[in-house]
């Protein structure tokens, strides 16, 4: 295990501005295509097929979101354990942890697959309240999608394993080659062969697929000695505890995401109709590729702080989460300046409308974004937390934004807005904001408390 030990031992030694920068830089690259190729689709649909396309596409998110659940659980889970353990200088249970990691990442997901491909039709139906062209374009979608949610799940969530190897440009490299031929098949499949929507579904797939083979390629490589293993596949009820637990945090906050997600969609069709939830689509598309380069970030510092807890040099702990906070506010504070200055050219990036829609589309950006300079905490909380192995914190920090204030104020903004003779469409817009203010309070008491502790322990 020499070599692991040369690319991991500067994590404890080198200036943690550099390696945030270092392990970071990659990520946010990596992450930033990520986002790009999960919504290119939707660039293709609503200029090349139909506005509804998007709208569409949107409405099955809430069950991506889950599989990609499923994939953080066990993913960040089994990594968090992965580099805590080099920092306890433990090598010999990384392959261990890997190996569970494996079998955790088939199974699971392929179980969640199975239930969507039975329950498909009253999920989207019942559940979503789809009709009429969104629901032909969900139903299209969503099932060519199942069909490679595997590769979805396990590419990613082994891709935490290269960074935490001390090659995060590697694992950056591996997001980029998935995103770039998803971005080359989309036209190809949507517009030369004439799939529409279901080949926007197979270009995703593919790029996915391919991702997991150049992860495994990675593991089967001379740049790590570690490789997965058939004789650490067996699941160890211990060590799977341990993951699920470290992971649960970013496991419940993505599937509650998705549940809020359902029920976001439907209150979006009651007071706004077809029209709303395409512009909300939207917006989540935005999000995204303003999210993913801060989750890269995070993704960025969570080894850092993970192996300087373990080594228990936790003034390194401390700065990394500082330094990581600033980063992510110096983003949103960017992402929040093009949203309320320019949310006409962020809505014609996905659509050619002018009228109603385009309308629609620039408030909810608006609206939804307005909040952006101040959630950086809540957003690097949850991540710090699961990186140093408390999972209880994390959830709770995970939860609170969903649970605690966003449902309520979904539930009750459009009833007030439409007491007071306002359309209750913009009581659902304003529940982003409101939500985002709330969770940043809680997460920053959470976290002046685990310093004063980490204080003790020095």
């Amino acid at each position: 295990m020499s070599e692991i030990k040369l690319a991991t031992d500067r994590i404890g030694k080198d200036p943690i501005g550099k390696l945030l920068l270092d392990f970071s830089v990659p990520a946010i690259i990596g992450m930033l295509v990520n986002g790009i190729y999960n919504i290119v689709d939707r660039i293709y649909l609503g200029h090349g097929v139909d506005p509804l396309a998007i709208a569409g596409v949107g409405l099955v998110m809430p069950v991506m979101m889950i599989i990609a659940a499923v994939s953080m659980l066990v993913g960040i889970g089994a990594n968090s354990l992965f580099s805590i353990r080099l920092g306890e200088k433990r090598s010999d249970e990384v392959e261990k942890i890997m190996g569970n990691a494996f079998t955790l990442l088939f199974l699971i997901p392929a179980v969640c697959i199975t239930v969507c491909l039975i329950f498909m039709k009253p999920i989207l139906r019942d559940i979503m309240k789809a009709t009429g062209d969104v629901y032909e374009y969900a139903a299209t979608y969503l099932r060519i999608i199942l069909y490679g949610a595997i590769f979805a799940a396990m590419s990613p969530g082994l891709t935490h394993f290269i960074r935490s190897d001390g090659h995060p440009k590697t694992s950056m490299l591996v997001q980029i080659v998935g995103a770039l031929i998803n971005i080359i098949l989309d036209p190809i499949f949507i517009f030369v062969f004439g799939l529409g929507v279901a080949g926007a579904a197979w270009a995703t797939i593919i790029s996915q697929f391919i991702s997991f083979v150049f992860v495994l390629g990675y593991f089967s490589s001379k740049w790590t000695r570690l490789r997965f293993r058939f004789k650490y596949m067996k699941l160890n009820a211990k060590l799977v505890g341990s993951i699920l637990a470290i992971g649960f945090a970013p496991f419940i906050m993505q599937f509650a995401m998705s549940l809020v997600g359902i029920l976001q969609n439907a209150t979006i069709l009651k007071y706004g109709g077809d029209e709303a939830l395409t512009a909300m689509t939207i917006f989540f598309s935005l999000l995204t590729v303003i999210i993913m380069p801060l989750m890269g970030i995070g993704q960025g510092a969570q080894p850092i702080i993970g192996y300087n807890y373990g080594a228990k040099q936790y003034d390194r702990v401390k700065k990394c989460f500082k330094l990581a906070v600033l980063a992510c506010a110096g983003l949103f504070t960017a992402g929040f300046l093009v949203t309320q200055f320019a949310p006409g050219f962020c809505f014609s990036l996905f659509s050619k409308d002018t009228g109603q829609l385009r309308e629609l589309g620039i408030l909810t950006i608006r609206i939804c974004t307005c909040m952006f300079p101040i959630i950086a905490i809540q957003m690097m909380s949850g991540q710090f937390f699961q990186a140093i192995g408390k999972p209880v914190q994390a959830s709770i920090l995970s939860l609170s934004r969903q649970i605690l204030f966003f449902i309520p104020s979904l539930l009750f903004l459009p009833v007030l807005f439409e007491a007071l003779g306002l359309r209750p469409i913009y009581g659902v817009y304003c529940a982003f904001p409101l939500s985002d203010f709330c969770s940043s309070i809680i997460s920053g008491a959470f976290i002046m408390k685990e310093f004063r502790h980490l204080k003790k322990l020095s």
